[in-house]
């Protein structure tokens, strides 16, 4: 497999993404090429310093970048030498088969629909965030692509979502939920109740809505709703995890007694903070391209780096996007038959 890396975009310089990719390389043997996609003269400076040779890999030279302050559609029309326009280029030419960036989650968004181009019957592409939860963890999609929706996409993301969690999260016959503001099938808004009978006429382990109590609960495995939606959750999933950590350090460290439990509990503090990290995760995979694209964290160090490869590589080597074309294009027959006997909004 050959992946195009983006180095460019990340808060921590070229050289910690190299170091990212370094580290994945020596873990796994089955990718056969990589392309360092960025500033040569960066890229060749940061190569020396990491101690890094790698037959596998290979600099392609570019002279933009597509900033975080950028509008993404149109530094995509203007930067067309950008990092992340190339790398998108390489996966469009059939050169490689993923590509991985650090930058502007909409300039990527922007160059996978553009450049990369959608799987034939995908009607949105869409951010698939994987959010950890005690004892395993659920999909959310989308997280912040589409602000927009209609039904026929958020039934699309659920199909998308279903493959992603049973392929690379290893769930048997995921449970998938519209996400809505009551479990009954009367409950949500024009958008969700469509959504709710689309998905119900596919084959999906559909559960019906879900609400926001019980995304942290074992009882959905992956969340289906609109980009405005999605993203709020995450961010205040982010946010709110961050500040139970936060409040907690501070009241165990209010006096030598809670001191004492604290070092105590020392090791069960570690495991929630390790089951927590993003790190694990890398990022989020960009789902329903015509290649897989994967959106790491901005603020990633090396660690981060190498498991947005590895995860990656999953991806590839378990034909994600082969898969879901056949499966969209299985629910679009059953939707286009289901609206020709009883039209539904789309």
């Amino acid at each position: 497999m050959r992946i195009a890396v983006d180095v460019m975009g990340g808060d921590h310089g070229c050289g910690v993404v190299i170091e990212g990719v370094r580290r994945a390389l020596e873990e796994n043997k089955k990718i056969t090429a990589l392309y360092l996609v960025g500033d040569q003269a960066r890229i060749h400076a940061a190569l020396p310093a990491r101690g890094f040779r790698d037959h596998r890999v290979r600099v392609v030279h570019t002279s933009e970048v597509v900033e975080m302050e950028d509008k993404p559609a149109s530094a995509l029309r203007k930067k067309r030498d950008s990092s992340i326009a190339r790398a998108a280029e390489l996966v469009h030419e059939g050169k490689a088969d993923a590509l991985v960036s650090l930058g502007n989650t909409g300039g990527i968004f922007a160059a996978a629909t553009f450049k990369v181009g959608r799987i034939p019957g995908v009607d949105r592409g869409c951010i698939a965030t994987v959010i950890p939860r005690q004892g395993n963890e659920f999909v959310l999609l989308d997280a912040g692509a589409n602000i927009e929706c209609k039904p026929v996409h958020l039934a699309q993301f659920a199909v998308m979502g279903s493959i992603y969690s049973r392929e690379i999260l290893r769930r048997r016959n995921p449970r998938v939920g519209v996400l809505s503001i009551g479990r009954e099938d009367s409950k949500g808004n024009e958008l969700t109740l469509e959504a709710f009978k689309l998905c119900q006429r596919l084959d999906l382990n559909f559960i019906g809505n879900v609400e926001g109590h019980d995304l942290f609960k074992d009882h959905v495995d992956v969340v289906v709703c609109d980009g405005f939606v999605g993203n709020i959750v995450l961010k205040t999933s982010e946010s709110l995890a961050v500040a139970m950590f936060s409040m907690l350090k501070r009241e165990l460290m209010n006096s030598a007694q809670r001191q004492i439990g604290a070092f105590l509990a020392k090791g069960a503090f570690h495991a929630i903070r390790k089951r927590m990290d993003p790190e694990v995760y890398g990022g989020a995979p960009l789902l329903g391209f015509n290649g897989l694209v994967f959106k790491a964290h901005g603020s990633a160090r090396e660690r981060a780096v190498a498991s947005a490869l590895q995860i990656t590589a999953d991806a590839v080597q378990h034909h994600v996007n082969e898969i879901i074309a056949r499966e969209i294009a299985h629910a679009n027959e059953k939707l286009e038959a289901a609206q020709i006997s009883s039209p539904v909004s789309t």
